[in-house]
């Protein structure tokens, strides 16, 4: 029977992988949104069932995504940023956690929401480069920011996981202190290791040459995926913050390797990753569609969500124009990996329960409301 559902899990997974990105094409929605309801249908008929090797490859796929949205991150471009850009994306990130603050207060809503509401992501973002071009001024510039807000949003992951598995008190110090260490310790790393390329600039050709019929770039990219995912289990970090930061490791360090984080994408959307999705989607019981408070709930997450980026965005006015300044709002309203990894977080040390199908159904309204909007105000550009 056990070999039979691994079978019928199997067929399941590879059907969804394969038909998932000819219904997007179809529908105009992102491929992870048609991941997430096939996953939600196949659980529904009962095609998917809880198994133990499909969690684990399905979190490996989380990792992993996290670990290449740190390959988007060049952290010396981001140490040169312009003080006035670095200056208006910090007075944006804050103003999303201070709204976050307010509102959860004002409405009386769960704590969480404190933390889920600023998330910010970059994943979705590279879906919009897709459509409109890395040409666009404010696609460009709402990828620095999601970047900068990405960053934070991972360390308040880390933080948040460590407070809701140990709570307020001396393991969490203990684990906030070892943290401090760790990021010390990287910053030390990082330091020796741009010195000992600058002097040995062809030790970088050597770990990954341009032209390598062994793959190389490759070997040594998952090496250090897998090591750094140990390191932080056996620290008991944040499994995800350690994958981010070994992608940002790759890209930092390997520039000359233009191609390599595309390849890395490729791998990973074409297997790790959307099975991460489709287990997401099997864990949202369709039959709760139904229930009318958990709809309203998801309404509001999105509602709220938006709300706060498009205010906090005019902080960007003068730069940008109202205009692409809300683009880049909408842009930043589909954290959907990081807000289905803190409700996962929540609702397995069972801070939250029914709250955990609203947020997920948030973030799946959250992004077809989002990729809509975006497609209207910039096609109206288009006829004028």
């Amino acid at each position: 029977m056990i070999i039979e559902n691994s079978i019928l899990i199997i067929i399941t997974i590879s059907v969804i992988v394969v038909i998932a990105p000819f219904v997007a094409k179809i529908t105009k929605l992102p491929t992870t949104v048609i991941e997430i309801l096939f996953g939600s249908i196949a659980a529904y008929y009962s095609f998917l069932e809880t198994n133990f090797i499909f969690s684990l490859v399905a979190e490996v796929g989380f990792f992993y995504l996290m670990f290449l949205a740190g390959a988007e991150v060049d952290l010396r471009m981001l140490l040169k940023l312009d003080k006035k850009v670095t200056k208006y994306a910090s007075f944006y990130i804050l103003s999303l956690y201070l709204l976050s603050l307010i509102f959860t207060f004002m409405f009386g809503l769960h704590k969480i929401f404190i933390v889920i509401m600023p998330l910010i992501s970059v994943g979705l973002i590279l879906a919009l480069f897709k459509e409109y071009g890395k040409d666009t001024d404010w696609l460009n510039f709402a990828m620095t920011i999601g970047i900068l807000g990405e960053l934070v949003s991972i360390v308040v992951l880390t933080f948040t996981g460590a407070t809701l598995e140990y709570g307020v008190g001396v393991e969490l110090y203990k684990i906030i202190i070892l943290l401090i260490l760790f990021l010390a310790i990287l910053v030390f790393l990082y330091r020796i290791l741009k010195v000992v390329f600058w002097w040995y600039p062809e030790l970088k050709l050597f770990l990954m040459p341009h032209h390598d019929k062994d793959e190389k770039d490759i070997r040594l990219s998952m090496a250090l995926f897998f090591i750094m995912i140990v390191i932080m289990e056996y620290l008991h970090l944040e499994i995800a913050f350690g994958a981010f930061i070994a992608g940002i490791f790759i890209a930092t360090f390997f520039e000359h390797k233009a191609e390599l984080p595309h390849k890395l994408s490729t791998f990973g959307f074409g297997f790790f990753i959307p099975i991460f999705f489709i287990q997401i989607g099997s864990t949202f019981d369709l039959a709760n569609l139904t229930n009318k408070e958990l709809v309203i709930d998801a309404v509001k997450i999105t509602f709220f969500m938006i709300l706060i980026r498009i205010i906090s965005s005019l902080v960007f006015r003068k730069i940008l124009g109202t205009r692409n300044a809300i683009l880049l709002a909408l842009s930043h309203s589909m954290p959907l990996t990081l807000l289905i990894a803190v409700a996962s977080i929540a609702y397995k040390a069972g801070t939250i329960t029914d709250l955990y199908y609203s947020f997920i159904l948030a973030s799946l309204f959250e992004v077809i409301i989002s990729m809509i909007s975006i497609k209207i105000i910039m096609s109206r550009k288009k006829t004028i």
